[in-house]
């Protein structure tokens, strides 16, 4: 890894959830950084440390997607258009996004767990991850009800029982389908 600004990692956190925005990060490293792996593989207090040391040392965008745009256009629109704004926003030879598909936008690489193999890609993987993450503690306190804080706003068991119990707010993705929702429980 000795020659940067070749190439720009990206990768998203928070598709998966009910609630909460979906991130999106592009990351071109301009100097290493010590100790680079998927963010999922990181403590939330290494991410941070992380997350620091990346800001100082690379060119980076952040996209964010809120559960109305998820809701109103689908997540694999999102997807598309944030890979298409980090890809205006950052110059680079080369592009790489985590996963398996490039949602149709060209001049996209892809790579299955590049988040764990390729440094620029671990480095949008913890922008993404820890913006995420930030955010959805401040939801936690605008919110706290739910207890975001204890389940980032993913489907857990906790989180259905608060929907059940309190009804969607305004940062649920009313779009996901969620089984244990289904039952004629809002009807």
């Amino acid at each position: 890894m000795e020659c940067f600004g070749k190439l720009c990692g990206i990768d998203e956190a928070g598709r998966g959830p009910l609630a909460g925005d979906l991130v999106m990060a592009g990351c071109v490293l301009h100097k290493h950084v010590e100790g680079l792996d998927d963010s999922k593989k990181l403590t939330p207090k290494k991410r941070e440390l992380l997350y620091g040391q990346i800001v100082q040392n690379a060119s980076y965008h952040i996209v964010k997607f809120s559960a109305k745009e998820i809701d109103e256009d689908g997540i694999s629109l999102c997807l598309k258009r944030g890979l298409e704004e980090i890809i205006k926003n950052l110059a680079s030879a080369e592009y790489l996004f985590d996963g398996n598909s490039n949602f149709g936008v060209s001049g996209l690489a892809t790579m299955i767990k590049a988040d764990g193999k390729v440094a620029e890609v671990s480095a949008a993987s913890i922008l993404a991850k820890v913006t995420h993450d930030r955010d959805i503690m401040e939801l936690a306190k605008k919110y706290p009800e739910y207890g975001f804080e204890k389940h980032k706003g993913y489907g857990t068991a906790l989180h259905v029982q608060m929907i059940k119990k309190h009804g969607y707010c305004e940062v649920h993705r009313k779009s996901y389908k969620v089984k244990a929702l289904e039952k004629g429980l809002f009807d």
